[in-house]
């Protein structure tokens, strides 16, 4: 048996955490393999919407279970409100949830950490979610942070007191900033007393042997490939790696035993945050777009830019994480257009490329466009593809082609059950 991936090949956002939903049925297990709480999935089904932000999205299946990775960092009290809102739908949560010991977790100085560095940069700031997550990995990296597996340690509070020490020094060079950590710090160890009742695990050893026997594994990404902290728009990335090679790292699954790679996009672009974005629409197109796809941040709550869908990048991200297959996410909502560009090229210094360069925002890019025929109708009410309109079957036609991997499912809407097989590519495949 081998571990199928799913991520997100744009700047996040791109409704992964639905698709999840989707797929879980056909796997024994869902895996978080990177992130934590700066990530939203959100899922609709049975008229009530749902915004996970740690645990994974395969949690609202019975049968299936849900494991957090040791490449997630973990925030007690967000982890905790997440429990809350499961809470009037009677999951399982300690049969159903399992969390890897190796997760690092946030402290409440990590967010205090996050606050302050993001209000020193000022107009150099990078758009963070101010949730701690980059001071966390920095932990991580240098060896100072704390595990899930260290709260069951009698030292604990020793190794706790030593690492706020340490930011609260780092603090200090923030003149100008103020705080309360204490009051911070009550709500967190109550929450931390939750964390400790639930079921902890060695998830590297628990997957290997999961495999062995014979158990289908589906590892859930969180943001997208143009955010991976090595492959993405740097710096205007988050602090992990987002793409496929992540999942090694983030669950201890071996490079032989990655299967299929389930590459999740939107129809357009959009982005939330600083950073390049070549495609953006500054314009009443790029506002008809987040008003029709209701493009506001699931963590944040803040506008996300938008734009035209852009291949060069798609590429980059396909090529970045071997993708396999994919699914189009918010078809629906380019219905509203007669006419859809696609960006196939972007002009740099004056030479037409087709790839996403090193530096796309101090030596800027200038996108060039396709234009082809909008299916000016409703799909939400679509429930096969074999009545979508031609128009739309021409766009995914027309992807296919210039990306060279097939679209095997396409979102008509919010709900788990405006998902569609895209029943020609399938077919295609199994020839």
């Amino acid at each position: 048996m081998k571990v199928d991936v799913l991520l997100g090949l744009q700047w996040g956002d791109e409704g992964k955490g639905k698709i999840v939903d989707v797929l879980t049925p056909k796997y024994d297990i869902i895996a978080r393999f990177q992130g934590g709480p700066n990530a939203g999935h959100t899922l609709e089904f049975e008229g009530i919407k749902h915004v996970l932000h740690t645990i994974p999205s395969g949690i609202f299946r019975e049968n299936v279970l849900n494991v957090v990775g040791n490449g997630v960092v973990i925030d007690p009290v967000v982890f905790c409100k997440e429990l809350d809102k499961l809470a009037p739908f009677k999951i399982d949560i300690k049969n159903r949830l399992l969390i890897s010991k190796k997760a690092h977790l946030i402290l409440p100085s990590h967010r205090l950490l996050d606050a302050a560095s993001e209000a020193a940069k000022g107009k150099l700031k990078i758009g963070s979610t101010l949730k701690g997550i980059g001071p966390t990995y920095m932990d991580k990296t240098g060896r100072n942070g704390l595990r899930v597996g260290d709260i069951f340690l009698p030292n604990f509070d020793e190794k706790y007191k030593i690492l706020v020490e340490k930011h609260v020094n780092m603090l200090k060079h923030y003149e100008g900033f103020e705080y309360n950590l204490p009051e911070m710090e009550k709500e967190w160890f109550e929450a931390l007393n939750i964390l400790k009742g639930m079921t902890c695990i060695d998830s590297e050893t628990f997957l290997d042997n999961s495999l062995r026997e014979g158990k289908t594994i589906l590892a859930e990404g969180a943001q997208g490939t143009l955010l991976d902290v090595d492959f993405g728009t740097y710096p205007y990335v988050t602090s992990s790696n987002t793409i496929s090679a992540g999942t090694c790292t983030g669950l201890g699954v071996a490079p032989n035993k990655i299967g299929k790679v389930i590459g999740v996009f939107k129809a357009y672009c959009t982005r939330v945050g600083s950073g390049p974005f070549p495609t953006e629409l500054l314009d009443a197109d790029g506002e008809k777009i987040r008003v029709e796809g209701r493009e506001y941040g699931s963590t944040t709550g803040r506008e996300r830019r938008c734009g035209w869908i852009d291949l060069p990048a798609l590429r980059y991200a396909i090529m970045i994480n071997g993708v396999t297959e994919m699914t189009m996410m918010k078809s629906d909502v380019l219905s509203c257009f007669d006419k859809i560009k696609v960006c196939t090229h972007y002009l740099m210094d004056g030479k037409k490329i087709d790839y996403l360069p090193y530096d796309i925002e101090s030596i800027q890019v200038q996108p060039i466009y396709e234009e082809l025929k909008g299916w000016s109708c409703d799909l939400t009410q679509l429930t096969s593809m074999k009545d979508a309109p031609q128009e739309l079957l021409d766009y995914i036609d027309y992807l296919e082609e210039r990306l060279e991997v097939p679209i095997t499912s396409i979102s008509v809407g919010p709900d788990r059950e405006q998902t569609l097989s895209n029943k020609n590519t399938v077919d295609k495949q199994n020839s």
